[in-house]
Formats: C-alpha cells, structure tokens, sequence
C-alpha cells in the first residue's frame, strides 16, 4: 500500500514544483502531473507529485493527517 499526502503547488518549474506540506515546503518532481498549475493540490508520495486533487478533497485530507500527527505527539 502506497501513502500520499495532499501538497499544495507554490512554485512550479519545468520539472518541478516547489510545494506546501502541512507547513514544510519541500521540491517535487512533476512528470505524472506536467500540467498541475501554481495554487493546486497535488498527492505526493515519494518525491513525486503523483495525481492533482481538487482543494475540498485537500483539505479534508490535511486535516486527517493532522489528527493523526497530533493523536501521536500526545501518546
């Protein structure tokens, strides 16, 4: 099973991108999505931007990741 976070596309080079990761900003290649645009959403697994989402989904996401990050940090 692969896991991919929701990313959002702040600055996008020929073939990269430089996106937001709950905070982080990382680069990330984008061969799967050449097409994405600065201000979408992306799902990055492993370095890679693999599907551009729509920004509900994105956020729904963000947000089940960050209970999880915070269900972890409390243990």
């Amino acid at each position: 099973m692969c896991v991919g976070v929701p990313a959002k596309v702040i600055e996008k080079e020929e073939y990269t991108a430089v996106v937001d990761v709950m905070g982080s900003k990382m680069r990330v290649g984008i061969i799967f999505v050449p097409e994405v645009q600065v201000g979408e959403y992306v799902v990055v697994h492993a370095g890679q931007a693999m599907s551009i989402v729509d920004e509900e989904y994105a956020k729904v996401s963000i947000e089940e990741w960050r209970t999880l990050a915070d269900a972890r940090d409390s243990e």
